[in-house]
């Protein structure tokens, strides 16, 4: 019965989408010209390209037609084709390209790759949503630069076809920042040759089963999943937590244990030790090597549960005297330059969450604002003049519950529901006063999955979708051009398209189509209960 009232639904949405003028895209481009008529199929779907600039983008939309049943092939005459793909230096952006469908041809104009890219992304949308392809002129870039998606492999691991599908569907809707979180107390899942025991020791276990089977990527799979991530204009940013969450990694190695306390063991890296940094050393040139983005992102969130083992460890002490300390979270200071300094050696910027604020951190690091609580970080981070990614827990992480009658998954004062997604971010800046020059510093914003709560891929797509469309939009989407009901509407064929490639989405429209599915363990939290308390 749910399936038959979706479907009449469906119906009855594109009806009303095609009555208001919107094209079935998401995120909805910045510029839209309609004309009369439409594209004539009869010239058929084969590619022209005056020039080399855009082979791989040529393949990636050739394989799609023809994967949907519309024939296609590189051609070497502009009159014997259907679509033109040209480099055109008008189009400013990067990541910007103009889409033109006439009657007879349809073009796509950018002056890079990733432009490019995304314009077939656009025609690749239309043609899965309309009936016939419509007249139109469309020019578009996005707001943001840094569109974002962060999955926790580290508590529960998923596996190389999951992350591929997942970039799959990322790069459809014009994403192109996956952060990779793979280390944490629960689980260590990169293969690092120097020390093995880091994945065949540390992998072990997961958050809801710690002694379920070791899982880990090996780098062979890494460098599979980089250079797939990378044809579809995705930058990958691995998190190699440090100096807390290291619980898993001090089970393999545990002569770099800082310590911990209560319910969060082994929780630190030792600061004191100098054959610490070595080792951290070793793991980043490693890590780096895989990983062709000029990014690392290493954590130093919640220290704080870690260090008052500190205070009584012996080599700490020592550090503590040889530089005149008073405090350990001097040690912490001291730690985060030393693995600032080495990860601007191997040749990348370093990101960390906004505790880093805390510790001075030179204005090269990239910093994360997570703490809705606490948007003095976000205003204290932009007037630095820090670059600023938007990543609070409300209302970004798809962890926290979505709808009032869910009861698996965070809470803190509220949820995180599609609606608050999709208006995010500018009624905080309104709210906490962040002037048009703070915003000069934002690079964007991007959704968290921590994946206590997410056990299997059910889970993980229910928390995910539609809620990660609703993202794309509002990093790609000016103000001006969003509007929720209309997005409401196109979410119809993102439903479509969820059910085709069996996706158990959350639907927005029937909350009981697809019942929450169950998790480990239900946790509900409040301000007063758990102030900092973030994963």
């Amino acid at each position: 019965m749910n399936r038959i009232i979706t479907s009449v639904l469906g119906a009855l949405i594109a009806l009303q989408l095609h009555a208001v003028g919107q094209l079935p895209v998401i995120p909805y481009p910045q510029s839209v010209v309609t004309a009369e008529g439409h594209y004539n199929v009869s010239h058929g779907f084969d590619v022209y390209s005056a020039d080399s600039a855009f082979v791989d983008e040529i393949d990636f939309l050739i394989d799609k037609l023809n994967a949907s049943g519309r024939n296609s092939r590189a051609v070497d005459n502009s009159r014997r084709c259907g679509i033109v793909m040209k480099s055109d230096v008008s189009v400013k952006s990067p990541e910007g390209y103009r889409l033109v469908i006439g009657k007879n041809k349809i073009e796509i104009a950018a002056s890079d790759a990733a432009g490019a890219f995304y314009g077939v992304q656009t025609l690749l949308q239309l043609l899965n949503n309309c009936r016939e392809l419509p007249c139109v002129t469309i020019n578009d870039e996005p707001r943001y630069g840094w569109r974002g998606y962060m999955r926790d492999d580290a508590r529960h691991f998923t596996g190389v076809e999951s992350v591929k599908n997942l970039l799959d569907l990322m790069a459809y809707y014009k994403l192109n920042r996956f952060h990779w979180h793979l280390t944490d107390g629960q689980g260590w899942r990169i293969e690092i040759k120097k020390y093995p025991k880091l994945a065949t020791v540390g992998g072990i276990g997961s958050h809801s089963d710690p002694d379920a089977p070791c899982a880990y990527y090996t780098q062979e799979e890494i460098r599979e999943i980089v250079d797939y991530a990378d044809k579809r204009h995705i930058m990958i940013i691995p998190e190699i937590d440090m100096p807390g969450h290291a619980t898993a990694a001090n089970r393999a190695y545990p002569e770099y244990n800082g310590g911990g306390e209560g319910i969060f063991p082994d929780f630190t890296f030792n600061p004191g030790k100098e054959e610490t940094y070595t080792y951290l050393s070793d793991i980043l040139a490693e890590v780096a090597g895989l990983f062709a983005g000029p990014y690392m992102h290493i954590g130093g969130d919640e220290v704080a549960y870690g260090i008052n083992a500190w205070k009584v460890d012996p080599d700490v002490n020592a550090l503590m005297k040889r530089e005149n300390f008073t405090d350990v979270k001097q040690c912490e200071r001291y730690f985060m330059n030393r693995m600032i300094g080495e990860v601007a050696h191997l040749g990348k910027t370093l990101i960390g969450w906004d505790e880093l604020l805390d510790l001075d951190v030179d204005k090269s690091t990239n910093i994360m604002w997570w703490r809705h609580d606490k948007p003095a970080y976000l205003t204290r981070s932009l007037d630095a003049g820090y670059t600023t990614v938007l990543c609070p827990r409300k209302p970004l992480y798809f962890d926290f519950v979505q709808h009032d009658s869910h009861s698996v998954g965070r809470i803190w004062d509220g949820f995180c529901p599609l609606e608050d997604v999709y208006a995010f971010p500018d009624p905080w800046f309104e709210n906490i006063g962040v002037t048009p020059e703070m915003q000069s510093h934002i690079a964007g914003m991007q959704a968290n999955a921590w994946s206590e709560l997410m056990h299997n891929s059910n889970r993980v797509d229910f928390m995910t979708w539609p809620r990660l469309c609703a993202l794309a939009e509002s990093a790609w989407t000016e103000p001006a051009n969003k509007n929720f009901k209309d997005f409401e509407l196109r979410l119809n064929d993102a439903y479509r398209l969820f059910d085709k490639l069996n996706i158990y989405y959350f639907d927005h429209r029937v909350p009981s189509h697809h019942p929450e599915p169950a998790g480990p363990v239900i946790k509900k939290m409040s301000r007063e209960s758990e102030t900092d308390y973030r994963d």
